[in-house]
């Protein structure tokens, strides 16, 4: 597969965007995919428009008002699987984010080939134990398929083994496009195929555990297979309203495979990023209510735009206090109740804390959030 090269390949003409935007305005479900991906190469004030009706879009079907957001912990399988000398519990950890005022405790990463099996289960019984209230979101559909096939059981049953012992939810994330010569070239052709993420998924789903769904942009996918797989997670929502919201997340250069990184993520721009958020807010309307800005991964300035572009949820504070838990790419990643009450107010809105399937949280685990003026 060849480096896509927006500019080149993608860029819609003015005239094939405003088409489409007519279109959109009166009907997204009507929309060919020649028209998506129009949309998606959409500039000026092309994109200007595109943006403006996806923010209307997030009107309808979201508190117009309010900017969500969890508070939660991330945690590394792998480190807490197996800790070193010196590092503190999964105990105090899990006590430490309860107390900070989590609500969600969310749990990546495989259990070490070397560690057992076992673990799997048994870290959600501990987290369990230390924090019944508290909602743990963990185990990608690649975990879940590892640890179905360590424990020689299908991924049903590990599924329905892991929820029996405190499991609330699942990552969708490992989606990233949902075609295989997509995934192959990302991997090195290590990748599962995309089929059993959505097995996997589908079968979370089917025994009452929800999950997110992702969208990860910007390295070898054209944008007819963005849409394809935007298309995707919408039949499944159709089929199993399980998806409890849609998170857009470019590749980042450092965290590109190494022979990709010097170009894969070279072309992503500002104008791309508006265009996909926007594009995926409008075509899964009806489907997901919760398009989630990916804070983390994008520029301050680009999260404000992406808040007035169509996304209404800006995800979790990521707290880590003063254990200061090791949990991948996102470790020391903080976002405050202030620097969350002025992202608010500089998009006029009102932060407003949800649970991880966005109902408001109990009045006792509700933090203090400053009172910024718009």
């Amino acid at each position: 597969m060849v480096l896509r090269e927006w500019a080149r390949d993608a860029q819609a003409s003015a005239e094939e965007a405003r088409v489409a935007l007519r279109h959109v305005a009166d009907d997204p479900s009507s929309l060919s995919d020649d028209e998506w991906v129009a949309l998606l190469g959409a500039a000026g004030a092309e994109l200007d428009e595109l943006c403006e009706l996806a923010d209307g879009a997030r009107r309808q079907v979201t508190d117009p008002d309010a900017l969500t957001f969890v508070v939660n912990r991330n945690l590394d399988t792998a480190v807490i699987a197996t800790p070193k000398s010196g590092d503190p519990s999964l105990e105090d950890l899990v006590d430490e984010a309860r107390r900070l005022g989590a609500t969600e405790i969310c749990m990546q990463g495989p259990v070490p080939a070397d560690a057992p099996a076992e673990d799997y289960l048994h870290l959600v019984e501990r987290i369990h134990a230390a924090a019944p209230d508290l909602h743990l979101h963990a185990f990608r559909p690649t975990e879940v398929t590892d640890a179905a096939t360590r424990l020689g059981i299908s991924t049903t049953e590990f599924l329905r083994r892991a929820q029996a012992a405190g499991l609330g939810s699942v990552p969708g994330t490992a989606a990233q496009i949902l075609d295989d010569e997509v995934r192959g070239a990302l991997s090195g052709g290590s990748a599962p195929p995309a089929r059993e993420w959505v097995q996997v998924i589908e079968a979370a789903h089917r025994i009452g555990l929800f999950s997110t769904a992702t969208l990860l942009y910007g390295h070898v996918e054209t944008p007819r297979q963005q849409v394809a797989h935007l298309r995707l997670l919408a039949e499944i929502q159709a089929r199993t309203g399980g998806f409890s919201e849609l998170i857009v997340m470019p590749l980042l250069p450092e965290n590109a495979p190494p022979p990709l990184r010097p170009a894969a993520t070279s072309t992503v721009s500002r104008r791309e990023t508006r265009a996909v958020h926007a594009v995926a807010r409008l075509l899964t309307l009806g489907r997901f209510d919760h398009l989630q800005v990916a804070w983390t991964k994008q520029e301050p300035e680009v999260v404000e735009e992406l808040l007035r572009g169509g996304a209404d949820d800006i995800g979790g504070l990521l707290l880590d206090g003063d254990l200061m838990p090791s949990a991948g790419q996102e470790a020391g990643r903080v976002l405050d109740v202030e620097s969350l009450a002025d992202i608010a107010a500089r998009v006029g809105r009102v932060p407003r804390q949800r649970t991880t399937g966005y109902a408001d949280p109990p009045a006792d685990r509700l933090i203090p959030i400053p009172q910024v003026r718009p």
